[in-house]
């Protein structure tokens, strides 16, 4: 039985979904820390038990039967993340699963300057030293996340953000059919996979562009001081921690942390894999 974790979240519910396009019902379970959110799986006929990664002892029974699990990275960062993904690989271990799946970042590593980065680094470390087959999912960086930086743009003209640098967008529709993809052929990749991106990599100027194109108004690139920026997230009642956290997003990409692009997605798919402008192309149309 393939397990997969936070299978009611974005990411997780998408992997469901194309997974059971490829593998029958009986062979698809899923640990979720609220079972009433996944009454519409019971009724597919997916076996639905509750599983947290802060409580170590309800993934035993989330993961009984286990072949393979995947572990959907949780959306803490620091020392809790990496706490939550170990107690998670152990209790696959221990269900007895022949491969662990976990869904990592194409920019992985120790020294990033985006808090998540180094979590994910920590835990493929962890996993590599298991003995256990597993596969990290180098995924590319969430393409959901640039309607959230336009701000205003669409309204003012004026796209405002931090000094960034050129990200290689791809949407969750894409990094969840690829990961149902592998976990359907079994053993297709043995540890980190390439990076599994979407096909350019564009900073905020570009997405400007874009937007001007698309609309057939000007959207201009304004670059916003970091302090004065962090300091109106702030101001605007986002938790300073997490406010500190997104800065660091643009710092990552201003040193160049999520500019690698790669043909693995595309040829997982067997189709080219989304780009931003499709993306934008929803964000651009007025509702």
């Amino acid at each position: 039985m393939i397990i997969i974790t936070g299978a009611t979240g974005k990411l997780g519910s998408l992997i469901v979904q194309r997974l059971l396009e490829r593998i029958p019902v009986e062979r698809v379970g899923v640990s979720v820390r609220d079972t009433d959110r996944a009454a519409g799986l019971v009724a597919h006929g997916v076996r639905v038990r509750r599983g947290d990664f802060t409580d170590p002892e309800s993934l035993v029974g989330a993961f009984e039967g286990a072949t393979q699990v995947l572990i959907v990275s949780a959306s803490e960062t620091g020392d809790a993340a990496v706490a939550q993904h170990t107690a998670a690989i152990d209790a696959a271990r221990a269900a007895g699963a022949e491969r662990i799946l976990y869904t990592s970042h194409q920019a992985t590593a120790a020294d990033s300057l985006f808090a998540p980065m180094p979590d994910h680094a920590a835990t493929e470390r962890y996993l590599a030293a298991t003995g256990t087959p597993y596969t990290a999912l180098r995924n590319g960086f969430y393409a959901s996340t640039v309607p959230l930086l336009l701000g205003q743009a669409l309204e003012t003209g004026e796209l405002v953000a931090p000094a960034d640098g050129p990200v290689s967008w791809t949407t969750h529709a894409d990094l969840a059919e690829a990961a149902a993809i592998v976990l359907a052929d079994e053993g297709r990749f043995d540890g980190a996979t390439p990076p599994l991106t979407g096909p350019d990599a564009l900073d905020l100027e570009d997405i400007a562009g874009i937007l001007t194109e698309l609309t057939g108004r000007t959207v201009r690139r304004v670059v916003a001081d970091d302090e004065e920026w962090t300091a109106g997230l702030i101001g605007h009642g986002v938790p300073e921690s997490q406010a500190n956290m997104l800065l660091g997003m643009f710092h990552a990409s201003r040193r160049g942390e999520f500019t690698t692009t790669g043909p693995a997605l595309t040829n997982l798919l067997g189709r080219d894999a989304t780009p931003l402008r499709s993306v934008l192309e929803e964000s651009a149309t007025p509702r």
